[in-house]
């Protein structure tokens, strides 16, 4: 897989990165993400923690004569930016590797990098106010590069964890005095990505005229830490539960799929600068169109299918005792 850029009009040079893995072929395991908040998509290499990143680049004199440098590098770079503090972002990795002392390029310099075992324990992620990416950069410096000729690709890195256990439900009563009372059961509160959230709402106590129910998948970004700590919430998913009027003793089943929805595992205090966590919200509205809430937050997380066994998947989609 290889990316190209121009870097600015008139360079002296061009850049070239590409991927490779343990052979020295083309690197194919790659993944398609958006590229913001538009529908917008790119293609870039996947890795894991702890995976070599392996590549070569490639220097192009552009001007028809003999390119003069003092020196060609390649960092591989992990950074979170946080939208209030933009154009400085935190670097957690930081890792540099010379290609070329200085020197004169007359043809097409080709050079091999490689980074061996590579901690990257954080995820990727593209939120609305934070941003954690791993990129490999090439800066090729000398007379005449202003400013010094530079290309940088993206990477994405995705961890994953074991299968876990079930757990045990989430059983919640919530009411208004003598008007409603209802009990909602959960079968866990930690899912997979591809897991089915299985669920049960009884209605105990009925007074006031419902004529409709949803249940909402949200998603809180926190950047920042105590006072200065800013929240931002969306609502990913609305899922119709139930539509009309329930009555005493009803009870109401949840079957919501994850897979149709672009989610990120939960994420807590990353290098200490923004969390993630994701909310079943139940809403309630009457027939004055009054809405009533209950939060429950769940924990997600990414499995490596690759180890999931029959009796794992055969155990994530049975339905639960509840």
């Amino acid at each position: 897989m290889k990316k190209f850029w121009g870097l600015v009009q008139a360079a002296p040079c061009r850049v070239d990165i590409s991927f490779k893995d343990a052979e020295g072929k083309v690197y194919k395991k790659t993944v398609i993400v958006k590229a913001g908040k538009t529908e917008e998509t790119e293609e870039l290499p996947l890795y894991t923690n702890k995976n070599d990143v392996i590549g070569e680049v490639r220097v192009t004199p552009l001007t028809g004569k003999p390119l003069e440098h003092t020196g060609i590098k390649v960092q591989l770079l992990g950074q979170i930016e946080l939208a209030t503090e933009r154009g400085t972002p935190h670097a957690f990795v930081s890792l540099v590797r010379e290609l070329a002392p200085p020197g004169v390029l007359s043809n097409v310099g080709t050079y091999p990098f490689e980074f061996r075992n590579v901690e990257m324990q954080y995820d990727s992620y593209r939120g609305n106010q934070v941003r954690c990416r791993y990129l490999v950069k090439v800066t090729v410096t000398g007379k005449g590069m202003i400013p010094d000729s530079k290309s940088d690709t993206g990477m994405w890195v995705r961890n994953y964890e074991e299968v876990s256990e079930a757990g045990a439900p989430i059983k919640m009563e919530v009411g208004i005095e003598d008007c409603l009372h209802i009990e909602f059961e959960y079968d866990k509160a930690r899912y997979h990505l591809q897991d089915v959230v299985v669920g049960r709402i009884h209605f105990l106590l009925v007074r006031i005229k419902l004529k409709h129910m949803e249940v909402e998948i949200r998603r809180r970004e926190t950047i920042g830490a105590g006072t200065a700590a800013h929240s931002d919430t969306e609502t990913l998913a609305k899922y119709e539960i139930m539509d009309g009027a329930p009555v005493r003793g009803e009870s109401i089943p949840i079957r919501l799929y994850l897979s149709p929805y672009e989610l990120s595992p939960s994420y807590s205090e990353v290098h200490n600068k923004f969390s993630v966590r994701y909310y079943l919200n139940l809403v309630l509205v009457d027939d004055e169109d009054r809405r009533y809430f209950k939060q429950q937050e769940i924990t997600l997380y990414r499995r490596d299918d690759a180890k999931v066994t029959t009796a794992d998947e055969n155990a994530s989609t049975a339905p639960p005792s509840l």
